[in-house]
């Protein structure tokens, strides 16, 4: 026990207890993997840990339930068509834009890519995407804040090539709204889209998520 060597700190690495076992003469060496293979071979695994939030909402069941139905491709206990999609959408903040100081050097000939250690910082950016369930298809973009508006573009961005654009109905596991099939206008601007509707659409229903809300159209 690290209390018992004096340390600050309640666990061991796999280093540390190379260290102490080594200084102890048990062995004259031993590698990190062998250590780490020899605790994973136990049968009872207490120096493991894995964090873990518990489901407080008592619905979570019966909520997740329909949004793994969409990722399995069914809606409403029936197959998905092929001009409805499911868009798992989300975004990564507060990317450092590290500026090298030295452009990089792409891979050559028994030469791995070299990347110049400096850089100089240029702010951070926040990355969204917007990803295809079904079809393993990426949309992603970067932007200087997270909001509704930089969401929104990355609406437009999906909705503005086919075939989402004339689509019958596009899923998403996000907050927003993906508006199909009229480029991710809302709908005071349905009347400018440059790309009418094909057929009239149903009203929009709400669909709720672990956490947040699940909206779908329609």
């Amino acid at each position: 026990m690290p209390a018992r060597l004096g340390l600050p700190f309640s666990r061991l690495q796999i280093p540390d207890i190379r260290a102490e076992v080594i200084r102890r003469g048990l062995v004259a060496s031993i590698s990190d993997t062998t250590i780490w293979r020899w605790l994973t071979e136990d049968a009872i695994t207490p120096w493991t840990h894995r964090s873990w939030i518990f489901p407080r909402d008592p619905d979570f069941g019966t909520k997740a339930a329909r949004v793994l139905d969409l990722y399995a491709g069914e809606w409403d206990g029936r197959r998905l068509t092929n001009d409805e999609f499911v868009i798992s959408a989300d975004e990564k903040t507060s990317i450092q834009a590290r500026i090298r100081c030295h452009p990089t050097l792409p891979p050559a000939a028994r030469r791995a890519m070299r990347v110049e250690h400096e850089y100089d910082r240029g702010g951070a950016l926040q990355y969204l995407a917007a990803w295809d369930v079904h079809r393993a298809r990426l949309f992603g973009r970067c932007e200087p804040k997270t909001g509704i508006e930089p969401f929104g573009r990355l609406v437009a961005q999906v909705m503005s090539v086919e075939p989402y654009r004339s689509a019958r109905r596009v899923f998403t596991d996000r907050r927003q709204r993906f508006l199909a099939p009229w480029a991710g206008l809302d709908r005071a601007a349905r009347g400018r889209a440059s790309h009418p509707a094909p057929h009239p659409p149903a009203d929009p229903c709400q669909l709720a998520q672990p956490g947040r809300d699940l909206l779908q159209h329609p």
